[in-house]
């Protein structure tokens, strides 16, 4: 059964990592995918390709979520190349730069608050008139457990997720008159190419501290999400899904 039959997608970032296991999932359940990618073009045009052999619509767009112009500029060129409409946004651009607050510079502060949290905004306005006339639509913001409990080295990072997970609350309560959902994810220890370069010894550390012994895969959040963007879940908004392993249990 593919329950995102028909549906249109935006994705941000997601030419890798979680985003593109997303997109992955996505199609593969019959959705039509917009996805955005802010370097590399060639792993985005190769993502674009798997996809459409998946026998769905896929258009990958560079764009910077973090600029209110391009935002705009994009939802309106998706809007023309996909007939009109989108049923589902995901905000899952992001930047990490790490560091003790004592030594955090406030260009690494800045940066990663307009990444993670200002492309919430510039995507969320963009889209929601457009949502707002279908009287239908679903938003999924990728948060982090660092935005519910913190953590030692990331005040930046942590701050642009729990502001997202504010922001997902207060447009719930906002659009949901219209029939318009907005929820999070935060994801825990997800095991990517980010990881990939991190020692063994710290890897199985953060293995053995989650109750289910194991790191999260993109394809975990990728099936949270496709519960939330279904109408498997249109009784559930302003929601906050942990897909940890059980880590903040």
């Amino acid at each position: 059964m593919k329950i995102l039959e028909g549906k249109n997608v935006i994705i941000t970032g997601a030419s890798r990592g979680i985003g593109k296991g997303i997109a992955q999932v996505f199609a593969k359940h019959g959705a039509n995918v917009a996805f955005t990618y802010s370097s590399s073009e060639a792993p985005a045009r190769e993502l674009e390709k798997e996809l459409s052999d998946m026998g769905v619509k896929a258009k990958a767009y560079k764009s910077n979520a973090a600029n209110f112009e391009e935002s705009e500029a994009l939802i309106a060129q998706v809007l023309e190349d996909f007939e009109g409409r989108i049923d589902v946004l995901i905000n899952n651009a992001g930047i990490t730069k790490d560091n003790l607050l004592m030594r955090m510079g406030e260009d690494d502060f800045d940066q990663v608050i307009e990444t993670n949290l200002k492309s919430v905004f510039n995507m969320t306005k963009a889209v929601q008139r457009t949502m707002l006339k279908q009287r239908k639509g679903s938003i999924i913001n990728m948060s982090s457990v660092v935005g519910v409990k913190g953590n030692a080295g990331q005040t930046n990072y942590a701050a642009s997720k729990a502001g997202m997970i504010g922001f997902t609350k207060s447009v719930a309560l906002e659009l949901g008159s219209r029939n318009i959902r907005c929820n999070a994810i935060a994801p825990g220890f997800i095991e990517t190419e980010m990881t990939d370069k991190l020692d063994e010894k710290t890897v199985q550390g953060w293995r053995d501290a989650i109750p289910l012994k194991r790191g999260g895969s993109p394809e975990d959040v990728a099936n949270a999400c496709l519960f939330l963007a279904s109408d498997l879940s249109d009784y559930v908004t302003g929601q906050v899904l942990n897909v940890d392993g059980g880590m903040l249990t």
